[in-house]
């Protein structure tokens, strides 16, 4: 699998804590880059719940009703 294109970003970062990182040799691109990506799945997850609310809802109150879809066939 390639690797992706990287783009070098400017960043502002608490000076302490930059001190800190670097102490530790803490690789400050892959870190940053790990937490711009947690950061991207739960936004992305969030606005998902958010868009979906309504049929989650829906969903949600017919199971209530009527039970869970192909229940009878369940083996646990």
């Amino acid at each position: 699998m390639p690797t992706p294109a990287r783009k070098a970003a400017n960043l502002s970062l608490d000076s302490t804590l930059l001190a800190q990182a670097r102490e530790l040799d803490i690789n400050l691109s892959r870190a940053a880059e790990d937490g711009i990506a947690k950061a991207v799945k739960a936004e992305r997850e969030r606005r998902w719940l958010e868009e979906n609310a309504e049929a989650i809802r829906v969903y949600n109150e017919y199971v209530e009703k009527n039970g869970l879809p192909l229940e009878e066939y369940r083996t646990f």
